[in-house]
């Protein structure tokens, strides 16, 4: 039976029943070490901003609207796909958003490496670990609500809606056309680590800040904010 123990207020499956979701069979260990590092992302992404800038500055980032929860999953076809290409940048259009994205991986204890919240807060960072943006599967980029000196790049993610594009743009030349299917934000005491790091048979790309309140006792954010998206098309420069 499948072990689910909590990890910075996540409950994270260590060991991947038989499912759509179960990766790729890894080394021995690494795919443990990977989903600690989810776990690690969602316990600092914003949530380490142990002074709660926004907070005190009295501006608080939108929440996803009940309207925006849409699907977490394409229905239908699986829809185009991309070669491997590493991922450059991100754009946003709907919310402002235009971010050149690190490339980040684990560091030494398996917690997901995540921008500095003094000199990257501004960027974006796409999970080395993942299959890149517009392959098969779940490609995942993260990014701080706020940082030191107040809003960070995903500072306006809860506002996106469904049918809002993502375009990140690939070191090949072409740039990688995604559709918003649902935003959506979770309790960190139950999120659905399954459902939003899980495989998928499409290519799929997923968004993840933290949102709700923040806890000035903890030094973290209550939730979590996830986009979920497809890949509709691709234009090459």
């Amino acid at each position: 039976m499948a072990s689910w123990p909590r990890i910075a207020g996540l409950r994270v499956v260590m060991s991947w029943p038989d499912s759509q979701f179960a990766p790729p069979p890894r080394p021995p260990g690494l795919g443990r070490r990977r989903l600690a590092g989810f776990a690690g992302a969602m316990l600092i992404i914003g949530g380490a901003v142990t002074i709660g800038v926004a907070v005190l500055l009295q501006q608080h980032a939108p929440a996803p609207s009940a309207a925006a929860a849409g699907t977490i999953g394409k229905a239908g076809a699986k829809g185009p796909t991309l070669r491997r290409s590493m991922p450059l940048s991100v754009t946003i259009p709907a919310i402002g958003v235009q971010s050149s994205l690190l490339r980040l991986g684990l560091n030494a204890d398996g917690t997901l490496q995540v921008p500095s919240l003094t000199t990257s807060a501004d960027r974006a960072a796409w999970y080395r670990g993942s299959v890149t943006p517009g392959q098969i599967g779940t490609s995942l980029i993260e990014g701080h609500v706020d940082s030191y000196a107040g809003p960070a790049v995903f500072f306006r993610l809860g506002a996106l809606k469904p049918g809002n594009s993502i375009d990140i743009r690939l070191s090949d030349g072409v740039t990688a056309v995604f559709k918003v299917t649902g935003v959506r934000e979770y309790s960190k005491d139950k999120f659905p680590a399954k459902t939003v790091y899980g495989q998928t048979d499409y290519a799929s790309l997923r968004l993840i800040t933290c949102g709700g309140a923040f806890d000035s006792t903890t030094g973290h954010y209550l939730n979590a904010i996830v986009v979920f998206a497809s890949l509709t098309s691709s234009v090459k420069a």
